[in-house]
């Protein structure tokens, strides 16, 4: 059966839009809001309509009748720790997405804006897939050294499953049945070990862990950083937490979050800081592929690095000389999250897998 999919991805300051026809990309495009826009409006949910009415817009123009669609889906948001899969909009799942239960992000609008539209378009389906929050953690990668501080998973879930699911179909076998190292290198890094089709362990970009990245500074000395917070450079736990997510990483080395710039100074330009600090990036990558090499006691089939900064051929050739003794490498550089999105809805209603309930 040939499915048309309407794909959202809501950002802080863009929703990206795709239109497929199972997994053919009929057209994307990526709406961009004004900062003066987004201010208007106190909370998050409160952008559901003015976002939906551009998108509905976009398809107008684009010729594309929103009662054509047989399955319309959204990013998943913060909500509360679950499994992997394709999420149907519940009420629950609407309910926390909307009430912001597990914390404020634009992507808590992607599962609200599929349900709208879909109530819209004649009551199709609606979902989610692999929200940031997928949990398959071992409990003992839980164990952080501190009762307080718990380790918990927050990762590019939605890429790097998709990424693993692209790597077993494309050598005839199945994600399940793989152990896999997954590196996502973007704004932010995450390095996951998957086994058997569950990420056992996981580096948390968004709380500080893992290597640095273009704007967050990963794992850092702990006597260190709490000396910092006391004293008096940032008045504000918001302000801390700004230092070392949004303004840490290369940004305060070098002052920006540019990789491509970065590369060139350092590469093209001889500057030494910038070479210091992009080896510093890829020897911290490789570092987090080893760990999870141990977790996975050795038995790597394969490692996989996803993200934009993949692109870059320098990125990959160190890598690949300092982690292919672990296992072969294969790149896939970007991200494509619409796809992705797209893939997950198809899986569901080819009955290749079964809907998860929140």
């Amino acid at each position: 059966m040939s499915l048309k999919i309407l794909t959202i991805n809501p950002g802080s300051t863009s929703t990206k839009i795709g239109v497929f026809q199972d997994e053919k990309l009929i057209f994307d495009q990526t709406l961009r809001h004004s900062t003066e826009e987004i201010a208007k409006y106190k909370e998050i949910y409160n952008q559901k309509d003015f976002r939906k009415e551009v998108i509905l817009k976009v398809l107008e123009e684009k010729n594309e009748d929103l009662r054509s669609f047989d399955v319309i889906v959204g990013r998943g948001g913060l909500l509360k720790p679950i499994p992997g899969g394709t999420y149907a909009t519940t009420p629950e799942l609407l309910e926390d997405l909307k009430n912001e239960r597990q914390g404020a992000h634009a992507s808590n609008l992607g599962g609200i804006l599929a349900a709208d539209l879909a109530k819209e378009a004649g009551n199709i389906p609606s979902f989610i897939v692999d929200p940031v929050v997928v949990d398959e953690l071992q409990d003992v990668a839980r164990i952080s050294g501190h009762p307080d501080m718990p380790r918990t998973s927050i990762f590019h879930a939605l890429n790097q499953k998709a990424i693993g699911k692209r790597y077993a179909k494309e050598n005839n076998k199945h994600y399940n049945e793989l152990n896999l190292i997954i590196a996502h290198l973007g704004g932010g890094v995450t390095v996951g070990a998957h086994k058997k089709g569950q990420v056992i362990d996981v580096f948390n970009a968004l709380d500080g862990e893992g290597a640095f990245s273009p704007e967050r500074t990963g794992s850092l000395p702990t006597a260190s950083l709490i000396r910092m917070c006391y004293s008096g450079k940032y008045p504000t736990v918001k302000e801390a937490i700004k230092s070392c997510i949004g303004l840490g990483g290369v940004t305060a080395y070098l002052g920006t979050n540019n990789m491509v710039d970065v590369e060139n100074a350092a590469l093209k330009d001889h500057d030494p800081k910038s070479k210091l600090i992009f080896d510093a990036f890829i020897y911290q990558v490789a570092k987090d592929i080893g760990a999870m090499a141990a977790v996975l006691e050795g038995k790597v089939d394969q490692i996989l690095i996803t993200g934009g900064i993949a692109y870059a051929p320098y990125v990959r050739e160190e890598l690949n000389r300092m982690i292919s003794f672990i296992a072969d490498v294969t790149v896939y550089p970007g991200e494509d999250e619409l796809l992705a999105l797209a893939q997950g809805a198809i899986r569901v209603l080819n009955k290749e897998e079964n809907v998860q309930t929140y």
